[in-house]
């Protein structure tokens, strides 16, 4: 039997509402986003989920250190609701 795939308004409002728990669940640290994952990453801080604005090297060097992250681009406020 053959699902029917979401059309794309589903796809949007199922993708607002995931950002929208991730912004609801974690920490905005905002510019100090890479120096606060290296504290979580290396036990420094204790572990739990933030946000914030990396630059691209600082991406690439969190990365090229085993530190995972998810890039995602920013939202205004009004495109989520």
């Amino acid at each position: 039997m053959m699902n029917a795939m979401p059309s794309g308004t589903q796809i949007m409002a199922a993708y607002k509402h995931l950002v929208q728990t991730m912004i609801a669940h974690s920490e905005d640290v905002g510019d100090a986003f890479a120096s606060e994952a290296r504290k979580i990453h290396y036990n420094e801080e204790p572990d739990r989920a933030i946000r914030g604005t990396p630059s691209s090297d600082e991406i690439k060097s969190l990365t090229e250190e085993g530190i995972s992250l998810i890039h995602l681009p920013v939202f205004k406020e009004e495109d989520l609701n």
